[in-house]
């Protein structure tokens, strides 16, 4: 039973930047950086046959341009028991698009809706006991940084197994913007 999501794969150059935050946040469990990339729908553990549908759905989505995506700074989830350090991303109208687009095809084929708002991000830690204190020197002191662009010229559907932290991600298909 595969474990899927799609997601925006983030390019090496940006990976290698991003990877220098890595480090100062006792208790964190860094992501390495081949894994860092843009959720779009987690999907969860489906069966081989829902797997096909969502992978033949997939691509019936409309043509899209590549999207320029702005990652400019750094953030957490869990406010005062924080879960995660992530690179938050900005001016996503078309990233949002793609992401309700998605949402659509998949509930077409079967599955629940995704009770999580969408916040595009790039996670960076996992974080367990850690002291929101901690997390909001570690943002304080590495948080502002020269903005980081790219283009995505494409989505991808990523199979992982489970484990804690996530990763390895594979790429099952993938799907042009274009």
């Amino acid at each position: 039973m595969p474990r899927l999501f799609t997601g925006i794969q983030i390019p090496a150059e940006i990976a290698l930047a991003l990877s220098g935050f890595r480090g100062g946040l006792p208790g964190a469990r860094w992501v390495e950086p081949e894994n860092y990339h843009i959720t779009l729908r987690f999907i969860g553990d489906i069966d081989e046959r829902m797997a096909d549908d969502v992978t033949s759905i997939l691509g019936e989505r409309r043509q899209r341009a590549p999207l320029t995506l702005t990652i400019d700074g750094l953030d957490s989830f869990g406010g005062s028991k924080p879960r995660a350090v992530f690179a938050r991303t900005s001016g996503n109208g078309e990233l949002n698009e793609l992401q309700a687009e998605q949402e659509r095809l998949l509930r077409q084929v079967g599955l629940p809706p995704e009770t999580r708002k969408f916040t595009p991000h790039i996670t960076l830690a996992r974080l367990k006991q850690v002291s929101p204190v901690d997390v909001a020197h570690y943002i304080a002191t590495n948080g502002q940084f020269p903005k980081l662009t790219f283009t995505a010229d494409r989505f991808v559907l990523y199979s992982s197994r489970a484990s804690v932290g996530g990763g390895p991600y594979v790429i099952e298909a993938a799907y042009p913007l274009s």
